[in-house]
């Protein structure tokens, strides 16, 4: 081999190795020049809490009330909703198993494009002004297939409901007629938007916002992780 022919090889050879080392250099070097571990993936921040003070207001309503509970549990629903219907049972579930560790409240947040949703609520609502507010609670998801996603209100299909709970009715129709308990509902419902949601039914536990389908064996282990804390 001649002189020059091994002085351009050697030439050569320098630029593939810098070419080289530049190109690995850049595939380790994320964006803003900060270096990352070979193969490493960006990691979301921790799912921001929503707070106390909005997600529970002093007028909520507690399904029921664990003294010293470690975990609240607070779901934002729509009586119409049929995904509401659908954990309703394991909500149910839930609350036999855990209510003397574990507080849960129910919030309102009737979707406007179901006819009946608010109106739903709203008979909750007045229903509760006479201890009424669990059965009642109860009554509109076991009887949604009935009611549900109709578009003609059912206010004499749920003022029957409370005719059949018992209720004092001139004092029920009085409160389901009465602004301030429709306004009582949309109040929960502004809330749920401030703290984000979207949809129904969304839980949040501990403040924190549920992600996933909300099944009972979700939820549990949920709540579990936070009762182990």
């Amino acid at each position: 081999m001649t002189k020059n022919a091994r002085i351009s090889l050697i030439i050569v050879t320098v630029v593939v190795v810098v070419v080289g080392g530049f190109i690995l250099l850049s595939r380790l070097t994320g964006p803003s020049g900060s270096q990352q571990p070979a193969g490493s993936t960006s990691v979301a921040g921790p799912t921001p809490i929503a707070p106390n003070e909005v997600l529970v207001r002093p007028d909520s309503h507690k399904l029921n009330d664990a003294p010293n509970a470690k975990v609240t549990v607070v779901e934002f629903l729509d009586f119409e909703c049929e995904s509401c219907r659908a954990a309703y049972p394991g909500v149910e579930k839930l609350r036999g198993e855990y209510g003397d560790r574990v507080t849960f409240v129910m919030r309102y947040f009737p979707i406007p494009s179901h006819r009946n949703a608010e109106l739903a609520a709203t008979v909750v609502e007045a229903a509760s002004k006479q201890g009424k507010l669990d059965a009642m609670y109860q009554r509109m998801y076991e009887t949604q297939q009935q009611w549900g996603e109709k578009q003609v209100l059912q206010h004499e299909l749920f003022v029957s409901f409370a005719r059949d709970l018992g209720l004092d009715m001139t004092k029920f129709e009085a409160d389901l007629n009465d602004p301030a308990t429709l306004e009582r509902v949309l109040k929960d419902r502004k809330d749920g938007t401030t703290v984000g949601v979207q949809g129904t039914p969304t839980f949040f536990i501990n403040g924190t916002k549920f992600q996933g389908a909300p099944s009972y064996d979700g939820l549990k282990a949920a709540i579990e992780r936070e009762l182990a804390k």
